[in-house]
């Protein structure tokens, strides 16, 4: 066990997800973020946590699967230390299938799911369910059991008990000590080179309760039934953006999700999010030595998958700051 002092700047989900690794194995983990607790994109209310197709198989997909099946195990551990639910659960996911050209790509990458996820979980087209949709000409969904649900800001919270609970502090101000790790999103990416930048996106919360039935990936939209009763729906996409105003977009995105899935169509909106999410060039996240501050680390970039990335951004980071193993793929490198 070590006891090491480490300084994270940072309390979204990378920085939070490294400070509990870490904390867990002994370090004095001090987390410093001025805006407090999930101030930027990490306290959002999407929390889908789903696989990229399972074709033209690379590092990041390779990375991206591990983190998923880690997952259940990581935040047990958790929900254990902090006595908080994170809303986590391996609930599945529906996608729809179009036309028979659809279904066949799909029973294609069936047979590239078996491959590369092995026992760990299917890739299957099957008949639509009745009663969550989503609508589909065919009646036939893809239906894969590797994709999870997480409610962010729970998590987050769970996260900062059990940190606390490990002797570890989340500070609004304080002084570096030991190892730096900067996870601070949008701003500290715009210092690499190339510079990545934060990507607005909003989103929106139904009061529906689906808390037992899988997500749905339709039209470009993720919807998420969520741990406390509610259903998000998200996200928009505007890399142009220079405002985090909520607008008619969140309307046109209820919209869709209502023509998809039937089951929503008299849901109340209740909250409405907008807020900018790291994205760097490479659309990877960014982990190891920090290219422009000396002596520092960067765990940042998240974008639209932080969260399912996180258990292993944290164990990576951890044995590298911690034990001077190196397990970053070379793609994820500044």
């Amino acid at each position: 066990m070590t006891t090491t002092d480490v300084t994270i700047r940072g309390a979204g989900i990378f920085g939070l997800s490294c400070a509990w690794a870490m904390a867990r194995r002994g370090a004095r983990v001090t987390v410093i973020d001025p805006h407090g607790i999930g101030a930027g994109a990490s306290g959002g209310i999407v929390g889908a946590l789903s696989p990229h197709v399972p074709e033209n198989w690379n590092e990041k997909k390779q990375f991206q699967l591990e983190s998923l099946l880690a997952a259940e195990g990581w935040w047990h551990g958790v929900e254990t230390a902090s006595g908080l639910s994170s809303g986590y659960a391996r609930s599945g996911r529906l996608q729809p299938l179009s036309d028979e050209a659809a279904i066949d790509r799909a029973e294609e990458r069936r047979i590239g799911a078996r491959d590369h996820w092995g026992d760990h979980a299917d890739w299957q087209v099957v008949p639509a369910p009745a009663d969550w949709g989503p609508v589909t000409p065919t009646d036939m969904v893809i239906r894969d059991t590797l994709s999870a649900r997480i409610h962010p800001r729970m998590a987050l919270a769970a996260l900062a008990a059990a940190i606390g609970e490990a002797g570890g502090e989340i500070l609004r101000d304080g002084p570096d000590t030991g190892p730096i790790l900067w996870a601070t999103g949008p701003h500290d990416l715009s210092t690499l080179d190339p510079p990545g930048k934060g990507i607005k996106g909003q989103a929106a919360l139904l009061a529906h309760d689906a808390l037992a039935l899988p997500q749905i990936f339709a039209d470009g939209i993720h919807i998420v039934p969520h741990a406390d009763g509610t259903t998000a729906i998200g996200s928009t996409t505007e890399r142009d953006a220079t405002d985090l105003v909520t607008d008619a977009q969140i309307d046109a995105l209820v919209d869709r999700a209502r023509a998809c899935v039937p089951a929503l169509a008299q849901a109340q909106v209740v909250e409405r999010w907008a807020g900018y999410r790291p994205r760097t060039r490479s659309r990877a996240p960014v982990l190891g030595p920090h290219p422009s501050r000396d002596g520092a680390w960067i765990a940042n970039g998240g974008f639209k998958i932080g969260f399912g990335m996180a258990p292993r951004v944290a164990e990576v980071m951890a044995d590298l700051i911690l034990d001077d193993i190196d397990a970053i793929p070379d793609g994820f490198r500044a």
